[in-house]
C-alpha cells in the first residue's frame, strides 16, 4: 500500500512522462551481518530494557537470551534489565552490510499513476548514462510545456 501523499497534479498524461530511480535491493546488494560489522549502537555502548515495558514471553526472551545483564531495581515499579556492551543486540538477526555493488540505475515509463505503455524498465550501465537520460527528457518536458 502507497502512503498518502500530496503532489501536484500532472499537466500531462502518464505516458508523457518517466520515473528514474537508483536502487540497491536488500537481496543482491547487502548481506546478513554482525552487530560489530555495522557499528550497532547497542553492541558498542550497551543497552537497557525497562521489565515492566516487556509482555511475560519478551521478559522471558531477554532474561534467557544468553547475553550478559545485571537487573537493576530503581523504585517500585521501575526496573531494568542492563546489558553490557560486546554482544549481540536483540535485533542482531536484521543487521545488514552493503556488499560493494553498484547500484541499479533505472528509468521506467510512466509516474506513479503507472505505465500505460506497458514498456519494460531500461536498465543503464553507467550512472552518467543515467544522468544523461534523465537530462535529455527533462529538456522535453521543459520544451513541451513551453509549447503549450
Amino acid at each position: 500500500m502507497q502512503p498518502n501523499v500530496s503532489r501536484i497534479q500532472p499537466q500531462m498524461g502518464a505516458a508523457a512522462y518517466k520515473t528514474y530511480e537508483v536502487r540497491s535491493p536488500l537481496t543482491t546488494h547487502f548481506r546478513p551481518a554482525t552487530c560489530a560489522d555495522v557499528g550497532c549502537l547497542h553492541y558498542l555502548n550497551g543497552w537497557q530494557v525497562r521489565v515492566e515495558t516487556l509482555t511475560e514471553d519478551l521478559l522471558h526472551a531477554a532474561r534467557n537470551s544468553g547475553r550478559r545483564y545485571v537487573e537493576q531495581h530503581i523504585a517500585d515499579g521501575e526496573t531494568w534489565l542492563v546489558f553490557e556492551a560486546g554482544q549481540p543486540c536483540f535485533k542482531a538477526g536484521q543487521h545488514r552490510a552493503p556488499v560493494g555493488r553498484a547500484p541499479l540505475y533505472l528509468v521506467r515509463d510512466g509516474d506513479h499513476r503507472g505505465n500505460p505503455r506497458g514498456t519494460k524498465a531500461r536498465l543503464h550501465q553507467r550512472p552518467e548514462n543515467w544522468v544523461e537520460d534523465f537530462a535529455e527528457h527533462q529538456q522535453k518536458l521543459a520544451d513541451e510545456i513551453e509549447k503549450g
